[in-house]
């Protein structure tokens, strides 16, 4: 072991940070316990958050193919673990250990002229490789025009400036939708024309293809070749045109488009067939580009309410499900209707296709029954109370944002194929992807979210798109690894990048094995317990999707106090005596926050709220993450400059303005004092300059987060005893509620009204339980 245990804190940490920057990688455990019985009783699942496409300054493509294992049942990477023989010209495979020859290119290595991909510094490397034709991105547009004027107004004006925003020579193509669906032929000419669904009968993608004249000719030949080129489908070319070419024809075509016609009684909601509208869409790119990058883009103003995939009907008498509907087993459209969508979802990944969902109203548009579709494909889901927001055109915007070198954040199409040494075994993956059902001898038989696959399918993924890995150790008690050993996993991510080629990207990662007899503080040390909070939490939302609330709550306190029992020092029987260690000291506090988090409480969230909250935390990054389940407060006051302060009630003081940030919304919260002066003027009169600085301050450091989170969050202005003072209040530790305020007789902070427990009562219990001799 290389670190010395006492310095061992801060170097690990310094460890995990410079291998999240360069790799991606982030692990719940960063040494390893060497058996399977000890990995069980570390309670936390030895995992990992994997960033397939991290931005990185510093790692230019190298231009070849990498070099892969000869043995048929490996082909793992040509990596820096690997043992070399320059002189021989042979490689030996870190992870089945077969001696391969180099290829021919290779013939000038040596000790001082090695490839990039032996460097250490290129455990991350990715490569361009120049196969098969390249086809143009895709960008569908299915658009609900059952939207009240000023609400189509707001989009169709986002939808003409995103023109302006795509790649000139993507593919782009126009399908509307209210009680039918009209599929639009983008001529040159500017003649419109458009094909006619009904929105009440489901078609197959036969039909539709069909329909749409997609049906391939037969072929002519001539001189037994072909006249067509298969790579150019000229049959596509009526629905799917480059924006170059109909950039105007479409701009006015959209600027045309009308409310949907059909007249809405009153007491009825419109009707919306936005199941078939996603049919066809599915369809018409199953037919025309399968297996390429495209994105379907769903923009819908309400719930579908007729034919297949419709969620409530159209009396406006009868609500939309609510979770008490769902409990009651009340909702009589919703498991319908998601398997119409599950459907969807799963042709359109097949195909690489993603699905982005854009809903804006008021009450309920069915995300919960259609939430599939953006989570198996990757596709973007965002939620608004209009298309009129500037929450939606930013988001919207930010879709087609470019990063550091001028090219689009997004990627289509990948494959993640991840490899294993022997004594570690993948349990499954949670994240925006679908398995590919790989089977081989590195798939373990107990699942951990998607399983039973060593490779998943990411449709779309961007530079913040973060899966989380479950690995078991296998290796038997009774057969140590050697000291000194490492195990090592290869994460190969091939995917189509924005600018149509198709890259590989290949992180190779190692970490060292211990005995947990023996070396248990070297174990402890390596904990990570930022990563750790993330990937159980991912594990207790995916479990929350299908079993009930409070037995996930009751698995994460058990997983808990299991931990705790283990890695705490203390008296049998003395909650007094309890310690954790400084690698395990935050990790209680992120479980508390978790519990009372969105992702778990669907009390006071509709179920399309939860399933919104519940998709971006299934894929956002560890920071993100992080601030999801443990918000970020920060206090601006006249004592000196803004501070980060305790997530507590305790932190709310008359004289100071607060800022917070869930990631989902930033609040900003004007103390009692602060809310008073505000309201006197005293920012406007010159000498209180300094109190008009004051009140700047947050909104400058607002308007930072919000010009560049994805998707962009509901800004909430509010003061003392405002009305969305709530939003703030939920959040905070309730350290001082109604219940307990008169027997602390403590003067600071603001008293919450709730029942919840707080953190110190949820503490004071954990140790409880900790320490017991009966548990």
């Amino acid at each position: 072991m290389a670190l010395s245990f006492c310095g061992a804190m801060a170097t690990y940490l310094e460890f995990i940070q410079q291998n999240e920057e360069r790799d991606g990688v982030r692990f719940s455990w960063n040494v390893w316990p060497s058996s399977r019985l000890e990995a069980t009783r570390m309670v936390v699942p030895l995992a990992c958050l994997l960033t397939p496409l991290k931005e990185r300054l510093d790692l230019p493509p190298v231009q070849y193919e990498p070099v892969l294992c000869s043995r048929p049942t490996c082909k793992a990477v040509l990596n820096p673990l690997c043992q070399v023989d320059f002189r021989a010209k042979l490689w030996a495979c870190n992870f089945c250990f077969q001696r391969n020859q180099f290829p021919p290119a290779y013939a000038g290595i040596s000790e001082v002229n090695q490839p990039a991909e032996l460097m250490p510094q290129f455990s991350t490397i990715e490569y361009i490789v120049q196969r098969g034709p390249q086809t143009p991105l895709i960008f569908l547009y299915v658009v609900d025009t059952c939207l009240e004027e000023e609400d189509l107004q707001a989009l169709k004006e986002s939808l003409q400036m995103s023109l302006s925003l795509l790649p000139p020579d993507a593919l782009v193509g126009l399908i509307t939708f209210g009680r039918m669906v009209q599929v639009h032929e983008l001529s040159c000419e500017g003649i419109s024309k458009s094909y006619v669904f009904r929105g009440t009968k489901d078609l197959t993608a036969k039909q539709i293809q069909d329909m749409l004249g997609l049906s391939r000719p037969a072929v002519p030949v001539q001189q037994g070749r072909p006249l067509q080129t298969p790579e150019q489908p000229v049959i596509s070319s009526r629905f799917l045109q480059p924006v170059h070419k109909i950039d105007m024809n479409l701009t006015d075509l959209l600027g045309e488009l009308q409310r949907d016609p059909w007249p809405v009684t009153q007491g009825k909601r419109p009707l919306r067939s936005t199941g078939v509208a996603l049919s066809i869409a599915v369809g018409l790119l199953e037919g025309t580009f399968p297996n390429t990058g495209a994105r379907i883009m769903l923009f819908t103003g309400g719930p579908p309410t007729q034919g297949p995939g419709m969620v409530v009907g159209d009396e406006l008498k009868t609500p939309i499900r609510s979770w008490h509907d769902i409990e009651k087993d009340n909702a009589r459209f919703m498991k319908k209707a998601t398997k119409h969508y599950e459907t969807l979802a799963n042709r359109s990944a097949a195909n690489g296709h993603c699905i982005d969902i854009y809903a804006c109203a008021l009450d309920q548009t069915g995300l919960l029954e259609m939430k599939c579709c953006a989570n198996l494909t990757g596709g973007h889901m965002v939620m608004g109370d209009s298309f009129n927001t500037s929450l939606f055109k930013q988001t919207f915007q930010r879709v087609f944002s470019k990063g550091y070198n001028g090219e689009f954040r997004m990627a289509f199409g990948a494959n993640l194929d991840v490899k294993t040494s022997r004594e570690l075994k993948i349990a499954g993956a949670i994240g925006p992807c679908i398995s590919l059902n790989a089977k081989g001898p590195c798939v373990s038989e107990n699942e951990l979210g998607i399983g039973g696959t060593s490779q998943w399918k990411i449709c779309s993924l961007d530079p913040s798109t973060t899966l989380a890995i479950y690995f078991e150790v296998v290796n038997q008690h009774n057969a140590p690894i050697p000291q000194g050993g490492r195990g090592a996993v290869q994460f190969v991510t091939q995917y189509q990048h924005s600018s149509t080629q198709k890259r590989i990207r290949v992180t190779t990662v190692a970490r060292n094995w211990a005995d947990a007899q023996t070396q248990l503080q070297h174990i402890e040390a390596a904990f990570d317990q930022e990563a750790a909070a993330v990937l159980m939490a991912r594990l207790g939302v995916y479990r929350a999707e299908s079993e009930e609330g409070p037995d996930v709550l009751r698995w994460l306190d058990r997983q808990l106090i299991r931990l705790c029992q283990k890695f705490g020092q203390y008296n049998k029987d003395d909650p007094n005596s309890f310690r954790l260690s400084e690698s395990f000291s935050l990790y209680p506090q992120f479980i508390f926050h978790l519990r009372r988090s969105p992702f778990l409480q669907v009390f006071n969230n509709s179920p399309d709220e939860s399933s919104y909250y519940r998709h971006h935390f299934a894929r956002q990054d560890l920071t993100q993450s992080l601030i999801m389940i443990q918000p970020i407060l920060y206090a601006y006051s006249f004592h000196g400059p803004p501070e980060p302060v305790l997530l507590d009630s305790s932190s709310i003081l008359p004289d100071r303005i607060l800022l917070m940030d869930t990631f989902f919304q930033i609040v900003i919260y004007l103390g009692e004092t602060i809310a008073q002066w505000q309201k006197a003027g005293y920012q406007d009169m010159p000498e209180y300059e300094n109190f008009k600085h004051l009140l700047q301050a947050p909104l400058d450091d607002a308007q930072e987060i919000l010009q560049t989170r994805f998707p962009m969050p509901r800004y909430i202005h509010t003061e003392h005893g405002g009305s969305q003072a709530r939003f703030l209040l939920s959040k905070v530790n309730p350290s001082q509620t109604h219940n307990n305020l008169y027997a602390w007789g403590q003067e600071s902070g603001a008293p919450i009204l709730t029942d919840d427990v707080s953190l110190q009562v949820f503490m004071d219990h954990l140790k409880k339980l900790a320490v017991s001799s009966a548990s």
